[in-house]
């Protein structure tokens, strides 16, 4: 079955790679555990911040991969014989991740009062203008040279 793209147009060249990253964003399910920010701290700064109650620092990690960030806690095992009467907290183990665009760096994160933050910093390009030099592919004309030859008439000079 052939998939219709959104950049098939012949005046979008090299945007496969956005191409390949809608579909790993479309792929990704939809789960809403553990709830989640996205907030702007700054002019080219964000914030995601990830409700973590219960986990600690330990049973946390954040890693990237390729153009991803990934978000993972698992609790450490329970080896307490504790009994609950009833039982309301989640400890189950997650993963959440989140497609980067190109370019964005992950500054740092640190947990505080149950969230997680992760700051990151999206960096603004400066343009880049560039002149291309037109080759016509033309051999340059060599330029001709004239070459004065005198010829003498032997005819002329035996009759002398």
């Amino acid at each position: 079955m052939s998939r219709i793209s959104m950049f098939n147009s012949p005046l979008l060249l090299g945007f496969d790679q956005i191409e390949r990253v809608l579909d790993q964003v479309s792929k990704t399910k939809a789960e809403g555990y553990p709830p989640y920010n996205i907030e702007q701290i700054g002019e080219n700064h964000l914030r995601i911040s990830v409700a973590v109650a219960g986990f600690s620092d330990d049973d946390l990690s954040v890693t990237t991969e390729d153009n991803q960030l990934i978000i993972r806690g698992k609790h450490q095992e329970d080896e307490s014989n504790r009994i609950y009467i009833h039982r309301g907290i989640a400890s189950r183990q997650f993963q959440r991740s989140f497609v980067l665009a190109e370019g964005i760096e992950v500054i740092g994160a640190h947990l505080d009062n149950g969230l997680l933050h992760i700051d990151l910093n999206r960096p603004v390009p400066e343009p880049v203008v560039r002149e291309i030099a037109i080759n016509s592919g033309k051999k340059k004309a060599v330029p001709s040279r004239t070459i004065d030859m005198r010829v003498e008439d032997t005819d002329d000079k035996d009759n002398a």
